[in-house]
């Protein structure tokens, strides 16, 4: 396990850069935080570390974006269950080997593959956060 604390939107971005470091195609990365806390600034940085050079957005309409097959980011804010998630065909992709960085996973969790990954990224402050990173 690794904890990081963030004192700003770049911290947060740098982490995620240097944890793109430990991941390895075909992860499946769980995502947790509230509205807010820093999960797309995270994956903003995941993608940096992975060479991605194409600008992140979180995909809250389009559910998820693909950068290229070697990142695939969800947002399953506005999924109910893992049947939804499975008729969108996004589970499809938990098996295409790229990394998966799902935010709100918690919406999907009947259809999360086994093998995952968990970064939990908690508001301690207006712009300070706690990052939790588990294997």
């Amino acid at each position: 396990m690794i904890k990081f604390v963030s004192e700003s939107v770049e911290s947060t971005v740098d982490f995620g850069e240097k944890y793109a470091k430990t991941l390895e195609k075909g992860d499946v990365v769980l995502l947790f935080g509230e509205m807010g806390a820093g999960k797309t600034a995270f994956t903003k940085g995941v993608a940096k570390g992975l060479g991605i050079s194409a600008e992140v957005t979180s995909p809250t309409y389009a559910y998820m974006n693909d950068y290229g097959g070697v990142l695939y980011h969800f947002d399953c804010y506005r999924l109910s269950s893992g049947e939804d998630a499975e008729g969108l065909g996004l589970t499809d992709y938990f098996y295409a080997g790229g990394i998966c960085i799902i935010e709100w996973p918690q919406n999907i969790a009947s259809a999360l593959p086994e093998n995952r990954k968990r970064v939990t990224i908690i508001k301690t402050g207006e712009n300070s956060r706690e990052i939790i990173a588990e294997d």
